[in-house]
């Protein structure tokens, strides 16, 4: 006799149609749990959760939860939520996105990768290789992974490759058995008290590791080093330019198709070697040291050097991570998720590097006004590669607090600090105007954001 898991209880999701609760509600109906969910409007991955018969309620009421035993809150979720309160009112047991994430996860062997910015590359990397290599893992994901248009597969396997957000602080449930950290950044400072509090986080984090597993630290983050300083068992690697890596990258080449690199490995009680000629299509040093992130931990875990490197190779990208859109006047329209000045400028700082001679145009959608009011200083300096910015007002995000700042003087700061041109436009409208009347010749375009940026790009050439 076959016994399900929790066959009784009906799971739901307060704001389902996020990347990662969606991906996360597909997964755990693959693996035969009753899931429903509510959100405040239809979105695409609410369109393949309904695809995939998955009951999603447009609203956020007390009555969507009338026959509910679990509830699953998104980050996103406000105290003041009716199903929230409602739940409370009627004793039920209700967990954040990641304690139910590491309940699921805890299941199988897992990957996961954690840090402030490239989770998502890094991620959808890992599980390219694993899966040239025929393993089939399940990915949970933080972005639509191309080559299965989703963010989230449930794989035959009794491995997992996932990415953990640390916007609430419920990453620290899940239970790695690798972990990888990118980087740690000022970055969801409406939750964390002090950079002190977010390095903490990451620390009790990586501890989890067990024995037999591994974390992998990129080395050229200084808040990554303040990790291993205080990592008293020393099981990990570590990787990136610094030449004291344990995966140590070098030779790098790069292009407008891809990004070229040989890899120094120096491990305790191992011969060392070079491996030459990784090659992902991708740009950027950023997006380098995700793919050796990945090259890190398949060849810890034993997967061939051989399968490696046609995985990063044969690499179809996650959507909005500098992808391009269309083409207007013989100028490439790109688009990225970029919302962080880190974010920024490494995607121009690659940018310039391919692209030497090309007059490099950012339009940027601000996201959240507590993280333009916390790092506007960082922000005005993070567009010293672009020639000219184009400046929408900010995506709120459901925030309703006091800018405590200027917007104009926000602009005005980035014209000084980063030597730009800029142009503020109030809608898509103005943008499709502008572009008409402006955009032509050697130049480049990159709409970059974490609001409705992406949407409004895709939708431009309907107007021009």
């Amino acid at each position: 006799m076959k016994i399900k898991l929790a066959k009784s209880e009906i799971i739901h999701f307060v704001g389902i149609g996020g990347i990662g609760m969606s991906g996360l509600s597909l997964i755990m109906k693959g693996k035969g749990f009753k899931i429903q969910g509510s959100d405040i409007s239809t979105n695409k991955n609410i369109e393949r959760l309904k695809k995939e018969k998955i009951k999603v309620l447009i609203g956020h009421k007390k009555r969507n939860i009338n026959k509910a035993t679990i509830l699953v809150v998104s980050s996103a979720i406000k105290k003041n939520n009716p199903e929230l309160l409602e739940a409370k009112k009627r004793q039920l047991p209700i967990y954040k996105r990641g304690e139910m994430l590491a309940n699921i996860v805890s299941l199988t062997k897992n990957i996961v990768v954690a840090g402030s910015h490239g989770k998502t590359t890094t991620t959808s990397l890992i599980a390219s290789v694993f899966q040239e290599t025929k393993i089939d893992p399940t990915i949970i994901n933080g972005g639509v992974i191309n080559s299965i248009n989703n963010s989230a597969k449930l794989g035959k396997s009794d491995w997992s490759i996932l990415e953990a957000d640390e916007s609430d602080g419920s990453f620290i449930y899940i239970p790695p058995t690798y972990s990888i950290i990118t980087n740690i950044d000022r970055e969801h400072m409406d939750y964390y008290s002090s950079m002190k509090e977010l390095n903490t986080y990451f620390l009790n984090f990586v501890k989890k590791v067990p024995s037999f597993g591994k974390s992998f630290i990129c080395l050229d983050d200084k808040n990554n080093r303040y990790l291993i300083k205080n990592l008293t068992n020393k099981n990990f690697y570590s990787y990136g330019l610094n030449k004291n890596s344990n995966f140590c990258i070098k030779n790098v080449t790069q292009n407008k198709d891809y990004s070229q690199f040989d890899l120094k490995i120096t491990l305790p009680n191992k011969k060392n070697q070079i491996i030459k000629n990784f090659r992902i299509p991708l740009l950027g040093l950023h997006n380098i040291k995700n793919s050796v992130a990945a090259i890190a931990v398949a060849l810890t875990v034993g997967l061939p050097i051989s399968n490696i490197k046609i995985g990063l190779k044969n690499f179809k990208g996650v959507q909005r991570r500098f992808n391009k859109i269309f083409t207007y006047n013989k100028v490439d329209f790109f688009d990225d998720y970029a919302h962080h000045p880190t974010e920024i400028k490494e995607v121009l700082d690659g940018v310039k590097k391919v692209y030497k001679d090309y007059e490099k145009i950012c339009i940027f959608q601000p996201h959240r006004i507590s993280r333009l009011k916390d790092l506007k200083k960082e922000f005005s300096y993070a567009f010293k590669n672009a020639d000219k910015v184009i400046l929408f007002p900010i995506y709120a995000a459901g925030e309703k607090m006091k800018l405590g700042f200027s917007y104009i003087n926000f602009a005005k700061k980035i014209i000084k600090n980063s030597k730009v041109q800029l142009i503020l436009v109030d809608d898509k409208i103005q943008l499709a105007k502008y572009i008409k009347n402006n955009i032509y010749g050697k130049k480049i375009v990159i709409g970059m954001g974490a609001g409705t940026i992406s949407s409004w790009m895709r939708e431009l050439p309907n107007h021009l």
